[in-house]
């Protein structure tokens, strides 16, 4: 198992009061999955892929535990942290293109980060290079600067620099969002070619596009106000989903073959997610939810249904029993 999380509960500190922005989080990924994790902006995506790599203030840890390849990771310890990024979990940034020191030729700038890491840079540069060539990216590069690299090109740099120590997790949070059709597709398709290859083990996916994520992951993981609403194979997220949230938001997709007018109207699921300073008690999800009833005013835990396949929802509690 490449990645466990227990109970796993994500406070944002503000003058206010804490903003509940992750709560009792509790999943796994295995070793060789891509998981998608989708949802809403302000579900919480971002939070838990940024604290698992660097858990700085504002945010706080409230209580669970992340288990990395069955070894507790250190969030709470910066100096202990330091020893793990890189080497055993990594990220390609949500700004990536920007993730590059621009004062720096791009060769220096990873001379530098590996010798931080205590890696010799010549040992490393052969790798490297064949890397380069696996993103069709000539190893010229590597004496340019940032500035001189096309958006796709930059991104598929940082993909390069982020992986070159084989961590087991590779965290990609909103890779694709800058991005045109065509290196949406031909960066999405490269992280795959990653997995393969054994570069990382496993992949977590940050996204709000879920048609990417109908390509290239094994699962998707939705959330909702800060909470786990469902996790399941991509095929049965896309075709058989259970959670009326994840029902309305798979509704919102334009359907593939149905050429559409200026007249037409993809539909939004109504309402707005509730703020997180304060949010109502139950199910986070009812006053938007069109299936609600009495029973939802008590939080549904996230319990699995069939195998695969968890939800947090009373409403289709009462059809599995």
């Amino acid at each position: 198992m490449s990645l466990q999380i227990n109970n796993y509960t994500i406070y944002y500190q503000t003058l206010r009061g804490d903003v509940r922005a992750l709560e009792n989080a509790s999943f796994q990924v295995a070793d060789g999955e891509i998981m998608g994790l989708a949802g809403e902006s302000g579900c919480g995506k971002s939070t838990l892929c940024n604290s698992l790599i660097h858990l700085a203030p504002p945010m706080k840890l409230v209580k669970g535990e992340v288990l990395l390849d069955n070894e507790t990771l250190p969030l709470a310890d910066e100096k202990k942290m330091n020893d793990v990024r890189f080497k055993k979990i990594s990220i390609i940034p949500q700004y990536a293109m920007n993730a590059m020191n621009p004062t720096r030729k791009i060769g220096k700038m990873i001379e530098e980060m590996l010798s931080a890491k205590k890696v010799d840079y010549k040992n490393v540069l052969p790798e490297l290079k064949k890397r380069l060539d696996l993103v069709k990216l000539n190893p010229d590069v590597l004496n340019m600067y940032p500035i001189e690299l096309s958006g796709g090109m930059k991104q598929r740099m940082v993909m390069v620099i982020s992986t070159l120590l084989n961590p087991s997790l590779l965290l990609a949070d909103e890779i694709t969002s800058a991005l045109d059709v065509a290196s949406q597709k031909a960066v999405s398709e490269m992280l795959v070619q990653f997995r393969d290859a054994g570069f990382v083990k496993s992949i977590l996916f940050i996204t709000h596009d879920i048609s990417i994520l109908y390509q290239i992951a094994d699962s998707i993981l939705i959330l909702y106000a800060g909470q786990l609403a469902e996790k399941a194979s991509t095929e049965t997220i896309i075709h058989n989903p259970r959670h009326p949230y994840t029902k309305l938001l798979i509704s919102t997709l334009p359907k593939v073959g149905i050429k559409y007018t200026e007249n037409d109207r993809l539909t939004g699921i109504p309402g707005n997610p509730p703020l997180l300073l304060n949010p109502p008690v139950g199910c986070r999800f009812r006053d938007r939810c069109p299936v609600a009833f009495e029973k939802c005013v008590e939080e549904p835990p996230f319990v699995e249904i069939e195998k695969g396949h968890s939800i947090a929802c009373w409403k289709e509690y009462q059809k599995n029993a």
